[in-house]
């Protein structure tokens, strides 16, 4: 590598390191005014829930625009031993996300490198890291 070329990869270093330092700096104040805009809005939200609540009501037009409230149910399980024989037992695999989880694929495959599942697909691509120089 030439002494130019060398020179351009430094002032390029530099200038990643620039740029990363100043979304860093965005980023932390745009981080601190969103979260003080949704604690706001999250006490207008619940004075508007709090509204339909003593009135009895699910939903309001006013002149501003309608708010309404729908009821969000959540489902979990704290003993996945259970969950899993209760699936297989009621074949009811629509029960689970279809995700796989990708450490878990990729530890796999690494100890068992022959046993490949039918229809995985993978893809790979390459990602940049600049560090600082140590002082």
């Amino acid at each position: 590598m030439s002494e130019g070329s060398t020179l351009s990869l430094e002032k390029l270093t530099k200038v990643y390191l620039k740029m990363t330092a100043k979304r860093t700096e965005l980023k932390s104040a745009f981080d601190a005014e969103y979260n003080l805009l949704t604690q706001e809005r999250d006490k207008v939200k619940q004075a508007l829930l709090n509204y339909c609540k003593e009135n009895n009501v699910d939903s309001l037009k006013t002149p501003e625009g309608l708010f309404y409230r729908s009821v969000k149910q959540s489902y979990w399980t704290s003993d996945w031993e259970s969950m899993y024989e209760f699936i297989l037992e009621n074949e009811v695999p629509e029960l689970f996300d279809k995700r796989l989880n990708q450490k878990n694929v990729r530890q796999y495959l690494e100890e068992n490198p022959d046993k490949l599942p039918k229809g995985l697909n993978s893809d790979s691509s390459y990602t940049l890291s600049v560090r600082r120089p140590k002082k």
